[in-house]
């Protein structure tokens, strides 16, 4: 479970592009994070994920990953990653466990997946702003069929790895 911040949240603070060392060009002031939120099948094993088709207008747009975003000032990657999935999602953050999380560290920005697992009784999700053309529980064995973001990706082996610790 990551640390609990001492700074203030300040909302909407994170909000803005940024140039990292490396090069490339990032949103989020403070970094970013996102919600690999799954959920168990009948038989017990994680089956599905929550995917969002990015809108056009968004950067690297009409491409699936998961939601996510800005962090704000003194906000944790897993309240971010909450808060945003809630924003863009409509997920209810009291009804998600954070199993693992994966930095990826750029020195002066990160972006952190959060791996977890939705333990509501029903799974409503939906649309709920206009970064998203849909939201979509998807099999797990699914996921590959979809224009992915990049970077989402490229770390998918590593998430779905993951799911088998646990």
């Amino acid at each position: 479970m990551p640390a609990v911040s001492a700074e203030p949240v300040l909302p909407a603070s994170g909000n803005g592009w940024v140039q990292c060392r490396c090069g490339h060009k990032h949103w989020g002031r403070y970094g970013a994070a996102g919600l690999f939120l799954v959920r168990r099948g009948p038989d017990g094993n994680f089956a599905d994920v929550v995917l969002q088709h990015r809108a056009p207008w968004s950067h690297n747009g009409d491409t699936w990953a998961v939601p996510g975003g800005a962090l704000d000032l003194g906000e944790t990657a897993f309240a971010g990653a909450t808060r945003e999935s809630a924003e863009e999602a409509g997920i209810d953050p009291c009804a998600v466990c954070e199993l693992a999380e994966f930095v990826l560290d750029h020195g002066d920005w990160s972006y952190t997946t959060n791996v977890a697992e939705y333990l509501a009784p029903t799974t409503p999700i939906a649309i709920t702003d206009a970064e998203s053309l849909a939201i979509e529980w998807v099999a797990l064995a699914e996921i590959h069929v979809r224009n992915l973001l990049p970077a989402f990706a490229s770390s998918l082996p590593s998430l779905l790895g993951a799911l088998k610790n646990f």
